[in-house]
């Protein structure tokens, strides 16, 4: 294209990715939800000349994060780990989502820190289609951290 030149910084594609931290390391197909915001917080103090609030930020909440994968005849990874949920007992463990570069370099790098699964969804079935079986887990976690490689 006109005006580009050898120094071009290009955005990350988003299909070069790795996630590890899951009991037994399932290599997944698809991240969604790594998102976090905060809250605001609206206050109006009773001898303000302005008579309209003001708004701060309050608590930071992170959503929750799905993941998804192809299902294999003796995988069962997700299920295992589903299933080991007792109440208030679940071993939490740090999950990493990287973001790679050509290289396999990790570039961005997202940890998701006291992770454990809420929610998972074994495949749709449907006798006239041709598509894979791909199930998904929803996962639950406190705190998220973004780093740069």
């Amino acid at each position: 294209m006109a005006g580009e030149t050898e120094n071009t910084i290009w955005p990350l594609p988003k299909f070069y990715f790795s996630v590890t931290g899951i009991p037994g390391n399932p290599v997944f197909q698809e991240v969604t939800g790594l998102e976090t915001e905060v809250q605001v917080i609206e206050y109006r103090a009773g001898n303000s000349p302005i008579f309209a609030s003001i708004k701060m930020p309050g608590l930071a909440k992170v959503g929750n994060v799905t993941m998804k994968k192809g299902i294999f005849v003796t995988d069962k990874l997700l299920w295992t780990w589903f299933n080991s949920i007792k109440m208030n007992t679940i071993a939490r463990v740090t999950v990493v989502v990287n973001l790679m570069d050509e290289g396999g370099k990790p570039q961005m790098i997202w940890t998701l820190n006291n992770a454990f699964p809420v929610k998972l969804t074994g495949t749709d079935l449907k006798s006239d289609g041709n598509e894979v079986a791909v199930e998904s887990i929803e996962m639950a976690f406190e705190t998220m951290t973004v780093a740069t490689g």
